[in-house]
């Protein structure tokens, strides 16, 4: 600490607490575990502070470094004065840095009226700012507030007029650090649940507009007809925690089976997540879903919680299951054996209470086989599965499936209400739906702006050249003019993926990147291709000896 900063610097382990200090520490904990705002908080330990030190004002000031912001969180003597504790001050990261560096060896520096201010230095610069203006002609304590190793901010008690705080005051202080980091930290967490409370009901607004309803746990369409069996597997496990996993192709609606099981389990009241695993960066895939600690890699400027603790309490849905890594595979495994997680660089394990629906389109008893998914973490997963049937399979629901998206279409694109014909059911009805209710929506919408409002426009929304013209199947030649004559002949859509890539490795020789790599051949970025070798289970050696 600068010699400007403060005449005395206080060492908090220097003496240890008396009788009377047990009595003040056993006091304190207790006010600070009663209120969750840190303005009751400070009120509460100020009141308990004036009994045994001559203590004219206590204040707590946050220092968020992302913001780069010094804020007041509580100031008894503004609350006196009822107004509410706003003051906010700009301060550089370096300014941060330095202080915390010059304060790492002290807990608690003691200040005397004139000591600071006035001078350029880095520290002392941010010490005026952290100290209200009274303090800085009077006696002061300043404490530094943690959690976990990490800085969050500043404790400081003003002395009365006329009165100084002595050697013994400040050790009292030094003690009560861990209350007032404790009360600030479940501030801090106060507020982040509260912004993300606002930001999950502003999401659900904006997604209630777009589905065009006023409650996002609306009726299921097909529930008694289609989907009958599904929803009475849904209503024999909701109760329960166990794992479900829901089986079922692309486009079939799992996401919206997953928020029914968790609409109707005593999880109801928290929050329902979804992350799709096929979707985060292999190189991410720890940190998004089990959190990191500050420092733990290159950018992790601060703590950050992951899916896992985010869904803490409600029900975590684990899309596309089948796309997670090897080594997250097993993280996960542990999750579900025993609801604990190891943050990336965190030393001390955290339990989380998280009910776990998985999906998946892909055939995890074949990946098991395979060796491409683990076989323990399958029969986890696989407690109670719930198979999707595809839309093929319950055309029964198509016409009120119709309907629903028609209603859904004029609200989002402000049209007239439009409602399908039968002449557009039957057309519908016939058609093999490869993309299922997803394609289904999509057509409802395209018919929907293509007739203005004024009708749907289904035949031309399924690309049909007359109203009356038979409907295009997925393998119709209109669709495409090299098709395979027969079902048996349809290559699977990673197999053809597949051979196309290895096409162009065996062409470039199996050159990646550069202007006459495969990237640039197949328009993707080497990245991405090398993503999707290794997904697909190519080797990229057997292209270069090939060249040997």
């Amino acid at each position: 600490m600068s010699k400007r900063a403060g005449r005395s610097d206080i060492d908090a382990a220097s003496q240890a607490p008396d009788a009377g200090t047990d009595d003040l520490m056993l006091r304190a904990w207790r006010e600070t575990c009663r209120h969750v705002e840190i303005t009751e908080s400070t009120a509460a330990l100020a009141s308990l502070l004036r009994d045994v030190m001559p203590l004219a004002r206590v204040v707590v000031r946050q220092i968020d470094r992302q913001r780069g912001v010094i804020e007041t969180w509580a100031d008894t003597a503004l609350a006196a004065a009822g107004e509410t504790a706003a003051l906010r001050t700009d301060v550089t990261a370096d300014q941060i840095r330095r202080l915390e560096s010059d304060w790492r060896n002290q807990r608690v520096c003691c200040l005397e009226g004139g000591a600071v201010g006035g001078s350029g230095d880095e520290t002392g610069t941010v010490m005026d700012r952290l100290l209200p203006a009274d303090a800085k002609r009077a006696s002061a304590l300043v404490g530094r507030l943690t959690a976990s190793r990490d800085f969050l901010g500043a404790l400081i008690l003003v002395a009365a007029p006329g009165e100084r705080f002595t050697r013994q005051h400040a050790d009292l202080a030094a003690a009560l650090l861990e209350p007032f980091s404790a009360a600030l930290e479940n501030d801090q967490r106060l507020r982040e649940i509260a912004a993300l409370r606002a930001a999950a009901e502003a999401d659900k607004e904006s997604l209630l507009n777009r589905l065009g309803r006023k409650d996002v746990t609306g009726a299921i369409v097909g529930a008694e007809a289609g989907l009958r069996d599904v929803m009475q597997r849904v209503g024999l496990v909701a109760r329960s925690d166990v794992t479900v996993l829901l089986l079922g192709e692309t486009g079939t609606g799992k996401e919206v089976i997953a928020r029914a099981i968790h609409s109707q389990s005593p999880r109801a009241g928290h929050a329902f997540l979804r992350v799709n695993c096929g979707a985060i960066p292999s190189e991410l895939i720890d940190s998004e879903l089990f959190g990191h600690e500050r420092g733990a890699f290159t950018g992790a400027t601060e703590a950050r919680a992951g899916w896992f603790e985010r869904a803490d309490g409600g029900t975590l849905l684990l899309d596309e299951i089948g796309e997670l890594p090897p080594p997250a595979q097993v993280r996960l495994l542990r999750i579900l054996q025993d609801g604990w997680l190891d943050r990336v660089g965190g030393r001390q394990p955290v339990h989380v209470d998280v009910r776990i629906v998985a999906a998946t389109h892909r055939d995890l008893a074949a990946m098991v086989t395979e060796g491409r998914f683990r076989e323990d973490l399958w029969y986890r997963l696989a407690v109670f599965p719930i198979v999707l049937p595809p839309l093929r399979q319950r055309r029964g629901d198509i016409p009120a499936l119709a309907v629903h998206f028609a209603e859904r279409a004029a609200v989002r694109f402000s049209l007239p209400l439009a409602l399908p014909s039968d002449e557009d059911i039957a057309l519908l009805s016939v058609y093999d739906w490869p993309g299922n209710i997803r394609e289904l929506g999509a057509v409802i919408d395209r018919a929907a702006i293509l007739g203005e409002g004024h009708r749907l426009e289904v035949a031309a929304a399924l690309g049909l050249s007359a109203p009356h013209a038979p409907p295009l199947r997925a393998a119709d030649p209109r669709v495409r003019g090299n098709q395979p004559s027969t079902f048996a002949q349809i290559v699977p859509l990673d197999e053809a993926m597949k051979q196309h890539i290895e096409a162009a490795l065996t062409v470039t020789q199996g050159r990646i990147e550069g202007r006459r790599g495969a990237a640039a051949a197949l328009k993707i970025n080497p990245h991405t291709l090398r993503a999707r070798m290794k997904k697909l289970g190519i080797d990229w050696n057997q292209f270069r000896e090939q060249v040997d």
